[in-house]
């Protein structure tokens, strides 16, 4: 029954050997395909030498895949020691870990490149995206201190109003100097408050713009067609968002409102006192003390707050590298695993073939050494024994009386040397005991 499975496995081996070859073929012939296609997008150069460059690399890729294998299959079943099989592994890993660095990476790259170039690409949006935002942001935070400015502004106009109809603050009448230093401060205030809402606007137009250049990429980033010439497309609305966002990082009216809010304090001139009377002189230099010390504090107000906003981090300078097919499959390998999976069992399934071989060989030889000599021998070893015994009938001698002498011969031997064994013990030296 052994003897029949043996045969059977052997069998089977000798019926899948073409097989076996041509599995090996057209699997180093795909690789070689893919190989083309990935390290066709690495080159530069005229078409002509990118395609002849493209096909060289991967004919030899082709020829280094299937050789391998082929060597593998052939030997690595037959390797029965320990250490032989250990070495052989060891070369089989070392062959894998080179197919994967000279194909597989392209392979993947030509089964998912496109696919990761328009990761890369969406990514970018996203970062540019936040980047516009938080442009945004900081040139309109600034509008926040909008409303106090307009209401310190109404203050002072109201004041100066109900000076001059009722004298709400000297007691007095009419437009002394008391309503020109509110008037003063209250034109002020309106000119930085025109100077925001003027910047609202700007920062409103560039932010439009902004989006439009992004609609534009993201358009871009789901178009079908070619990868290529949507990145070079994209590339230019990356320029085009850049010059956008550096605007915006440049209208912030923080600057001109610190400016403005230290101008209130240090720039405060106050008239004199134009009273005809001295107690009007004296109530108004009162006043002007309190508008004053008003003043100040609106403008520590402002330049505080001024200081905040400019003490937001800017947006930094972002700068967009185009990728190619393979370098994006590296980057982004962690998102492309099924890609990955298919590049590399393309090159590395001869390896399930070998170590079946490998297997079924081993139980053909463990099936061999369970059956009788008779059912082991061979036709070649039974043809050399009938030689053998055609011999010895030439010179006369039979079989079993051959086997005899050889027998004879052998213990003859055996106690010669059994002999020569004592008499060298016999002729040592012996020590005696220890005096």
């Amino acid at each position: 029954m052994a003897l029949g499975a043996s045969h059977r496995l052997q069998d089977g081996v000798l019926a899948v050997e073409t097989m076996t070859r041509f599995a090996l073929a057209v699997l180093a012939l795909a690789s070689g395909v893919y190989t083309y296609l990935g390290v066709r997008s690495l080159l530069d150069g005229s078409p002509t030498a990118v395609f002849f460059a493209a096909i060289i690399y991967s004919a030899s890729v082709s020829v280094a895949i299937y050789a391998f294998w082929s060597y593998m299959a052939r030997f690595y079943p037959h390797v029965t020691g320990a250490a032989g099989r250990g070495a052989m592994i060891g070369v089989m890993a070392l062959g894998c870990a080179m197919i994967i660095a000279m194909s597989s990476w392209l392979n993947a790259a030509a089964l998912a490149g496109s696919a990761a170039l328009e990761q890369h690409l969406a990514e970018t949006v996203e970062d540019y995206t936040a980047d516009l935002d938080r442009a945004h942001q900081n040139a309109l935070a600034a509008q926040s201190l909008l409303p106090d400015i307009q209401r310190t502004s109404e203050r002072f106009a109201r004041l100066a109003e109900d000076e001059r109809q009722n004298g709400a603050l000297t007691g007095t009448t009419g437009s002394g100097s008391v309503v020109q230093l509110l008037s003063q401060m209250s034109a002020q205030l309106n000119e930085l408050e025109t100077g925001i809402t003027a910047s609202r606007e700007r920062v409103t137009t560039l932010f439009d713009q902004g989006r439009g250049h992004l609609e534009t990429m993201r358009t871009l980033v789901s178009s079908p067609g070619a990868i290529a010439p949507r990145s070079d497309e994209f590339s230019a609305e990356v320029v085009a968002l850049s010059g956008v966002i550096t605007s915006l990082e440049q209208t912030s009216i923080a600057p001109s409102v610190k400016r403005a809010a230290e101008d209130l304090s240090l720039g405060f001139i106050a008239p004199v006192a134009d009273g005809r009377a001295a107690d009007l002189v004296d109530r108004q230099d009162q006043v002007m003390q309190t508008i004053r010390a008003s003043v100040s504090a609106q403008s520590q107000v402002l330049s505080q707050a001024a200081d905040d906003i400019l003490a937001r981090e800017p947006v930094a300078e972002r700068r967009f590298v185009p990728l190619s097919s393979a370098e994006a499959v590296l980057r982004y390998a962690a998102d492309f695993i099924p890609a990955w999976a298919g590049a590399i069992s393309i090159d590395l399934l001869p390896a399930v073939l070998v170590f079946i071989l490998a297997v079924v060989h081993g139980a053909i030889r463990r099936q061999e050494e369970r059956m009788p000599f008779a059912q082991r021998i061979t036709a070649a070893e039974l043809l050399e024994a009938l030689e053998v015994q055609r011999a010895l009938a030439r010179q006369g001698l039979d079989v079993e009386q051959a086997l005899a002498a050889t027998e004879t011969e052998d213990e003859s031997a055996r106690k010669d040397s059994n002999i020569t064994s004592l008499d060298t013990a016999a002729k040592a030296p012996r020590k005696g005991p220890p005096a």
